[in-house]
């Protein structure tokens, strides 16, 4: 069993139910950690990061929660040697003494 750590990607996205989050991007922060069984076949960390961040610009989810679970499952099905994966989504700068987030964790 191996494990892909993607820390730190930062996005800029529509994500949000604030009218002032739909009008214009906010910096986002994804962390991942995806487990896989190597079968002849290794994960590219690039091209799935480069996948999660044009899903999340595409997608302009209003929930993080949707944002999640769309994200873990189009990841399994584009990746079906992925047997676990852990994502976390912050937002920096929403609260000014704080910084938010929430993170689902699967196992297949």
């Amino acid at each position: 069993m191996f494990k892909i750590y993607i820390e730190d990607l930062k996005i800029e996205a529509i994500i949000g139910i604030l009218e002032e989050e739909r009008l214009s991007p906010q910096s986002i922060i994804v962390n991942m950690q995806i487990e896989y069984s190597y079968k002849n076949k290794l994960l590219n960390y690039q091209e799935i990061a480069n996948f999660v961040e044009n899903k999340i610009v595409n997608s302009k989810y209003f929930l993080l929660e949707d944002a999640l679970i769309d994200i873990t499952e189009s990841l399994k099905e584009k990746f079906p040697s992925i047997s676990a994966i852990k994502v976390k989504i912050n937002k920096p700068n929403i609260l000014s003494n704080c910084n938010v987030g929430v993170e689902i964790q699967k196992k297949y």
